[in-house]
């Protein structure tokens, strides 16, 4: 890949020197963390206590509406959540309702909130539209802020279709999810390469020919084997192609469920791999990209002191720094793939980075407290 050149602009030189006028000790920071939560909490939950009362996300012209069920006590650090997505799509409203009922008893683990939501349309790809990434954004935030959710223990799920949406949201919101499990769908055009820090389970029946849904999904399961070869320790994963079954799999695939309960999300991972969907994200764990295009990848690896970046096709790209990823009391390297200083020097913490990264997402264990801009030459 060709190596990065880095321009630093007043912007990065704000940026790296803290926003607010006040630079803050890693105890400061983490203590307005806390701070800045309650507050941010204590408003949203007024302004979005109907949501779960009502049972519905709306975003512009689409409604989400769910289901809960709630299951076992409450561990330390909150409930999990799992959205389990249903099957249908391009046919009928009620041919999709019937789908969601279904879906809604299909599940049932042993802990947390079982969430399942019915599609907000009933086209082909009713999982994976644009629509779809920030209403399960919201989803998500109505859980951790009213219903206290341990936001490193949420799941992913989804049958037929909901399996199609599966294959296409465990990536392109990888950090947003623990784990993630795919029963008898279709990746259409999803790939697997956002999946390096996340557990992902494949289940389809052997005679489910439609679509090629059999053969699809023993090609990923090989291509993730290969990707785990290759990168030890990442890309965990299970498949399996049940020879006996069609579309339906009789309810064997129910043991994704306790596999993935066993995984916890780490929101700072040391390395994170981007390559952007047709329906492009401004984030990905410690990476923001205000600019994303179809097809741009990046790697970025944060190690000791040192982080470094790689992409032939990013032309800036934001890190959002925390002390759980790298020491922000001390000065930081950050180099490109031929290892060319791209940056050298201290990065301060302010209030102002942890305000953004909480306004933007409400999930306290992801908040940056430091934001260093590396702006590209084309």
């Amino acid at each position: 890949m060709k190596p990065f050149i880095l321009t630093l602009t007043s912007a990065t030189l704000a940026l790296t020197a803290g926003l607010h006028a006040e630079s803050l000790s890693q105890q400061a920071a983490n203590d307005y963390i806390a701070q800045y939560s309650k507050e941010l909490s204590t408003q949203l939950k007024k302004e979005r206590a109907n949501d779960l009362d009502e049972k519905k996300i709306v975003h512009a012209d689409k409604t989400l509406k769910f289901e809960i069920r709630t299951y076992g006590e409450e561990p330390e650090g909150g409930h999990s959540l799992y959205i389990s997505m249903h099957g249908g799509g391009g046919t009928t409203a009620a041919v999709n309702d019937q789908q969601w009922r279904n879906q809604i008893e299909l599940y049932k683990p042993e802990e947390g909130f079982y969430v399942a939501p019915r599609a907000a349309t009933n086209t082909w790809n009713l999982w994976h539209e644009a629509h779809i990434d920030p209403m399960f954004d919201r989803l998500i935030e109505d859980f951790i802020i009213l219903k206290g959710v341990n936001p490193n223990k949420v799941y992913l799920t989804g049958y037929s279709a909901g399996g199609d949406g599966t294959y296409q949201l465990a990536p392109r919101m990888a950090d947003r999810w623990a784990a993630a499990a795919m029963m008898a769908g279709h990746p259409n055009d999803a790939k697997p390469d956002n999946l390096y820090n996340l557990p992902f389970f494949i289940q389809c029946g052997g005679q489910d020919k439609a679509f090629d849904r059999n053969k699809i999904a023993q090609q990923w399961g090989e291509k993730l084997d290969e990707l785990e070869k290759q990168h030890p320790g990442h890309y965990p994963h299970k498949w399996i192609v049940y020879p006996e079954h069609g579309h339906w799999m009789k309810l064997d695939c129910k043991q994704a469920i306790p596999w993935m309960a066993k995984y916890s999300r780490n929101p700072w991972p040391k390395t994170v791999v981007w390559t952007q969907d047709d329906i492009t994200k401004n984030r990905l764990y410690w990476l923001s990209n205000d600019k994303p295009e179809k097809g741009q990848s990046i790697t970025a690896k944060a190690n000791g002191q040192t982080i470094t970046l790689e992409s032939d096709s990013v032309k800036e790209i934001t890190l959002r720094l925390n002390d759980q990823l790298i020491d922000l009391d001390k000065e930081i390297v950050v180099k490109n793939a031929e290892g060319g200083i791209l940056f050298q020097g201290k990065v301060e913490r302010s209030k102002e980075a942890i305000e953004t990264s909480l306004k933007e997402r409400f999930d306290p264990t992801s908040a940056a407290t430091a934001l260093l801009k590396v702006k590209l030459n084309p």
